[in-house]
């Protein structure tokens, strides 16, 4: 009822909301800015991706109008050329800059990216199936292990098959601090506001390549973060995206002439 307080959801958002009367004042201290990239050490594997930033596909209008969550996976091979334009379309750096920061494809409060991105990858041509990390910086992938985790990665996405049928899923996790230092406890409703700007870049990306994409919200957030390796709380999963070839059936759901 009205005026009672709800659940932690209900109090998170009245709690992080602004009021022109309320608005904390302050300074940002430049020393304790948290790093702008993630990079693991030197001696871990690393694969260079292709140049995603490679124009192509069909034109915007016409993928948008064609978006649709595709659940149903072909068990296919999807290209390493494939998947570096759907990294790049998601987290890639443009030629852009403002203020200092290099700028991306999809928007940041703040330009301050807390966005990270993982792959687990099942199905693509010259990878070994394992999860690993992209490092924006220097557009590679860097392998975090080695083995067929479709059926973990599944499991923790509530035993949904999509994940385990998927070519690759992605998986994007919040690096807390980069928007709290700036954002406090307001920061929060960003980290989901950026996450969401590159799962729909993901979507659009995939149906221009004739793929199919259905991300995911419904996770067990601690099987995830260990499956990936992150402590869960400094950096926390927050979203999921499978992809993979597309049914028939399904190609022509989304209105997709056949080849």
């Amino acid at each position: 009822m009205a005026g009672e307080r709800g659940g932690i959801g209900d109090r998170f958002q009245q709690e992080t909301k602004y009021h022109r009367e309320k608005m904390a004042g302050g300074f940002l201290d430049w020393r304790k800015k948290p790093e702008e990239f993630k990079e693991y050490p030197r001696d871990i594997q690393k694969f260079s991706l292709r140049d995603g930033n490679k124009g192509g596909g069909d034109p915007l209008w016409e993928v948008m109008a064609r978006r649709r969550s595709v659940r149903d996976f072909l068990p296919k091979e999807i290209s390493l050329e494939e998947l570096s334009q759907l990294i790049w379309a998601t987290q890639g750096i443009t030629t852009g800059s403002a203020y200092g920061f290099r700028l991306r494809v999809t928007p940041s409060a703040g330009a301050l990216y807390p966005i990270e991105t993982y792959i687990v990858v099942n199905r693509v041509v010259g990878l070994s199936p394992g999860s690993y990390h992209f490092n924006v910086k220097e557009n590679q992938l860097e392998q975090l292990a080695v083995g067929d985790f479709r059926v973990n990665i599944a499991a923790s996405a509530l035993d949904q098959s999509m994940a385990r049928e998927a070519a690759v899923v992605f998986v994007w996790t919040a690096v807390v601090e980069r928007t709290k230092w700036k954002y406090r406890e307001r920061g929060y409703r960003y980290l989901y506001l950026d996450a969401g700007h590159i799962g729909q870049n993901l979507y659009l990306a995939a149906i221009s390549l004739g793929l199919g994409c259905c991300t995911i919200g419904a996770f067990y957030d601690d099987e995830v973060n260990q499956l990936i390796g992150v402590d869960g709380q400094q950096e926390t999963a927050v979203y999921l995206g499978a992809v993979g070839h597309v049914y028939e059936r399904e190609r022509e759901g989304m209105g997709k002439r056949k080849s």
